[in-house]
């Protein structure tokens, strides 16, 4: 597992934890962070790939569409996203709740992969 991985993989067990010792009434706020710390790491992979890219690594994602790399971090990050996403969803709604939840998740991935990649330097 990536650095970067085990890093949200601790911090994701961090807000678990502090969920549990804290109740329902902070899951909101701890959701908030948790999507901060998501949103710094996505941020700073994209940062570091760039990088790469500005230096003479492979031209990744010119062929109009986000490159596997940039999808698959994508629907990880959704697919962690989507744990506490669905627990509000059947808290506040029940199985609708949690059907709508997913169908966000599913309809955000697929506008990512369908959607045209910017091109930068060209």
């Amino acid at each position: 597992m990536e650095p970067h991985a085990q890093e949200l993989k601790k911090d994701f067990d961090a807000t678990l934890k502090a969920r549990g010792e804290l109740g329902a009434e902070y899951e909101a706020a701890l959701v908030d962070s948790f999507i901060e710390k998501v949103d710094t790491q996505v941020r700073r992979r994209l940062a570091e790939q760039r990088l790469h890219e500005v230096r003479g690594g492979p031209a990744a994602g010119r062929s109009g569409g986000p490159n596997f790399a940039e999808r698959f971090g994508f629907a990880i990050v959704t697919l962690v996203l989507a744990i506490p996403l669905s627990a509000i969803g059947v808290v506040n709604a029940g199985l609708t709740g949690l059907l709508i939840s997913w169908a966000g998740i599913l309809g955000v991935n697929l506008a990512h992969t369908k959607l045209p990649h910017r091109h930068t330097g060209d």
